[in-house]
């Protein structure tokens, strides 16, 4: 930490961090007030701009559905914010924990501190949801915040920099630079705690990266999440449902439904309902406002690279139109795509899509989809679809994943008393309302000691007290 870095960029990080750092350990705790203050603040940053922050993240991925902006962005903030500040006290207050019968009268408590200085290193798939979800849940428990953007949303960045500049002192929240060199350098910082979202490659090197000073980290990671339609499904619900969760953002969501698992018998049948849904939602026309394109000519292109490894591979390929249309591929529209027959050697299947491909597999019976599963990395999230309660319990009990749905896709993430996290390759600890709050708190147990207790009877010498106390305890055990 007080290594001199090469350029203004790092040193300018570094100053930043200590001025967050020494005020998190020389002024008070943050009080209700201020924290309810600093809520208020950030709920007016984003519904003031709500406009701005449209435009720019729409000019960054080329086009961003204004709707999904609303949604999945905008109003899940404003959301996290209301209830943050809707339920802070009960979350502040300390917790009566029971205390041991052999140390009554004595009283134990559990005290929510601000762990200190929080890092947030952002993705750029839902740059405004995914960069201050994490940081409400960060004002609420009263730490300091500093956050890092994605490289590759530079007018959002922009934009969230000077909105948070205008209501907030940098002893509160800093937003940083997107170059490269802070990249490298902000995962190094001696944080209180750090959140990371984006792939699980770039989440080992953070992870690696934290280690070193004994950060802690919460990783929002990624990986291929399946859905598994069962015997007992409506298929045509399922179909109409999944290329919703599929296509929102054009596929580009962490726990998107990565690939489907379908009774053999009836694969032909849901790709052609999954293939009608999805024109009926986005049509065939490039310019299609709902239709939301991919963020950069690299990624369209991993796409491409994506199907054409699969059709050469023997899968069948369903598109509404080809990606090398001109008028696709101008705006970086990628046709939704149904791939049939997609098997575990084809790249489509063995890396996360994050685009709107749908590979298909069958399998001939319910105990297939489980030892598929559990074959693989654990998934962010997992979605079944099906009546047949038995069935379903079965899923839940044998697969391992950081969230579910049943019958839908993706409102899970949504439930905000509930946390949101992955597991094992997909991520690490979790947020969302108090989960966030105790996540990014330190919850100190105090031992009260009564003057009534015995506790002196421990004390030497010990002689026959001992001998009593033992009985006693022994009889308490």
């Amino acid at each position: 930490m007080d290594q001199p870095l090469k350029s203004p960029a790092q040193r300018a990080l570094q100053d930043a961090f200590h001025r967050l750092f020494e005020m998190s350990r020389t002024e008070p705790a943050a009080t209700l007030e201020l924290r309810l203050d600093r809520l208020k603040r950030l709920r007016a940053a984003v519904s003031e701009n709500e406009a701005r922050f449209e435009a720019v993240i729409s000019a960054d991925f080329g086009h961003r559905s204004a709707t999904e902006t609303l949604i999945a962005e905008i109003m899940m903030v404003l959301s996290e914010i209301k209830h943050a500040a809707k339920h802070l006290k009960r979350w502040m207050a300390p917790q009566r924990i029971p205390t041991t019968l052999q140390f009554a009268p004595a009283k134990n408590r559990l005290l929510p501190q601000p762990l200190g200085v929080v890092g947030i290193i952002a993705p750029w798939n839902y740059p405004l949801q995914l960069t201050l979800a994490p940081a409400v849940a960060a004002l609420a428990a009263g730490n300091r915040v500093m956050i890092k953007p994605s490289e590759l949303v530079p007018r959002f960045s922009a934009l969230l920099r000077e909105v948070i500049a205008q209501k907030f002192d940098a002893g509160e929240i800093v937003v940083t630079g997107i170059e490269e060199e802070i990249a490298k350098a902000f995962a190094a910082l001696p944080f209180d705690h750090l959140l990371f979202t984006g792939s699980t490659r770039v989440g080992r090197l953070v992870a690696e990266a934290a280690g070193r000073n004994l950060t802690p980290v919460t990783l929002e990671l990624g990986g291929k999440s399946p859905a598994i339609i069962d015997r007992s499904a409506d298929l045509n619900q399922a179909a109409e449902r999944i290329a919703y969760g599929k296509l929102l953002n054009a596929g580009q969501t962490c726990i998107a439904p990565d690939y489907a698992l379908v009774p053999q018998a009836s694969v032909q049948d849901f790709a052609g309902k999954l293939q009608g849904h999805m024109r009926r939602m986005f049509g065939t026309d490039p310019d299609n406002k709902d239709y939301t394109s991919v963020v950069s000519d690299r990624h369209y292109a991993r796409l491409e690279g994506l199907v054409a490894d699969a059709a050469a591979k023997g899968a069948a390929v369903m598109q509404a139109a080809r990606p090398d249309d001109a008028a696709w591929k101008a705006r970086r529209k990628f046709p939704p795509t149904v791939i049939l027959g997609a098997t575990p050697e084809m790249a489509v299947m063995q890396e996360e899509i994050f685009g709107p491909l749908l590979p298909v597999m069958g399998y001939t019976n319910a105990a297939e989809p489980i030892a598929y599963i559990n074959a693989h990395d654990r998934p962010l999230a997992l979605y079944w679809f099906g009546k047949d309660n038995a069935a379903r319990d079965e899923v839940l009990a044998r697969t391992v994943s950081g969230g579910v749905t049943v019958n839908d896709c993706l409102f899970h993430f949504a439930q905000i008393n509930q946390p949101m996290g992955g597991v094992g390759a997909s991520g690490t600890g979790a947020y969302h309302g108090e989960w966030g709050f105790r996540t990014l708190s330190k919850l100190k147990p105090v031992f009260y000691r009564s003057p009534f207790n015995r506790l002196a009877d421990l004390y030497p010498p010990y002689g026959t007290k001992i001998a009593r106390l033992e009985k006693l305890m022994r009889w308490m055990s």
